[in-house]
């Protein structure tokens, strides 16, 4: 051990002193050659240097190692649902969580501003039919040139007017949520109603009640938050590291989950406290994913026929952008350089020429680095 950390000392200093030093501690051992890209020595200096090894485990060739993700529900799946007029909650009759369908009912308000607009629509009703039997009475006086041109174009001009009032107060009461055919029964019998009734527009599921009865609320006041559940979106936190080897449409697979869903986002920004980047899903929903849930996916990145292996994290070797492993040889060990795909705090993935049947040195990693460098110098 006093070998190795001196070497660990010396692969972080420069120069000739450097030098010096690891000719000192290597002098110690035995005897130690080197080939580019080769340390050669033996079982008992690996000994002294803290070398261990472990065989690479292959892994599936079409997924990366497990990422953390949240379920979440997609933007244009989500909509909240306001109050129309300003009123009272007369009766609320969902929950959170319920699923509901298209025009079931959700909240019942006590409006006055809602019988405002049924009084307005009623006057306009009115003024529509005294305008249209003035025009017509006009119309039979110009025939028998009893009045002049202009007093027909007016009353022409009223009549249209008349029906524009008619046409807007019809759709305050549709923005309201009066149906045509409530509408068409409150023009038939002029029965003036204070409750309102908000409906479902679609299918959907309620994921959240803003409002409590005997509540009173402005315009547009949020009543329930509602959602679509399938698909949901799984988002994604994978190392900067990581990225170039997943694209969008890569296939997804949630642990604990059958349905396997696709990469829609691979994000252009990265996350300056974590160093990482969002990658989108679109996961197929059969009612077993929740939003707000927490999971572990697996991403597609290699093609079926390339190998990939995990190996403990601290058997990579770094040198600027090239990564490698030390492959143990009959007489030391070899640099063999590898493609990183995946890793995280603990193991990574690689693709390169190794085998399981290699020994890959996750022990003394550093000492056989420092050797290689300093010895190359």
């Amino acid at each position: 051990m006093r070998i190795l950390r001196s070497t660990l000392l010396l692969t972080s200093t420069g120069g000739r002193f450097v030098r010096a030093l690891l000719a000192a501690a290597l002098g110690l051992l035995p005897s130690v050659s080197m080939a580019e890209n080769e340390v050669k020595l033996s079982d008992a200096q690996a000994r002294n240097l803290g070398v261990r090894v472990t065989h690479p485990l292959p892994i599936r060739t079409d997924l990366t190692l497990p990422y953390p993700i949240q379920i979440v529900i997609p933007t244009q799946q989500l909509w909240v649902v306001s109050a129309p007029v300003a009123g009272m909650v007369a009766t609320l009759l969902v929950g959170r969580g319920d699923r509901i369908s298209a025009g079931q009912p959700l909240v019942m308000l006590e409006s006055p501003s809602f019988v405002s607009q049924q009084r307005d629509y009623l006057h306009a009703i009115a003024q529509e039919l005294l305008a249209s039997q003035q025009l017509k009475r006009n119309i039979d006086l110009f025939e028998g040139k009893a009045v002049p041109q202009r007093v027909l174009e007016t009353s022409q001009a009223e009549a249209r007017q008349a029906s524009l009032v008619v046409a807007e107060r019809r759709q305050m009461l549709h923005l309201s949520g009066m149906s045509d055919e409530a509408i068409a029964r409150l023009a038939q019998d002029a029965a003036i109603s204070a409750t309102l009734t908000v409906n479902a527009q679609q299918t959907a599921s309620v994921v959240e009640v803003a409002v409590s009865p005997g509540q009173r609320l402005e315009q547009s006041a949020p009543l329930v938050k509602l959602a679509r559940l399938s698909p949901l979106w799984a988002e994604i936190a994978v190392p900067a590291a990581n990225i170039r080897a997943i694209r969008a449409g890569a296939r997804v697979e949630i642990e604990g989950y059958s349905t396997p869903g696709k990469v829609v986002l691979v994000s252009e920004t990265i996350d300056a406290a974590t160093q990482t980047i969002l990658v989108r899903a679109e996961i197929p929903n059969d009612g077993e994913l929740h939003p707000g849930q927490a999971a572990a996916a697996r991403i597609g990145f290699l093609s079926a026929g390339e190998s990939a292996w995990e190996i403990p994290y601290n058997g990579l070797v770094r040198r600027g952008e090239q990564t490698s492993v030390f492959v143990a040889v009959p007489d030391g060990f070899r640099l063999v350089p590898v493609k990183l795909v995946a890793e995280d705090q603990d193991h990574v993935v690689v693709s390169g020429a190794i085998t399981d049947q290699d020994e890959i040195a996750i022990g003394g990693v550093s000492a056989l680095r420092g050797i290689l460098s300093g010895l190359g110098q």
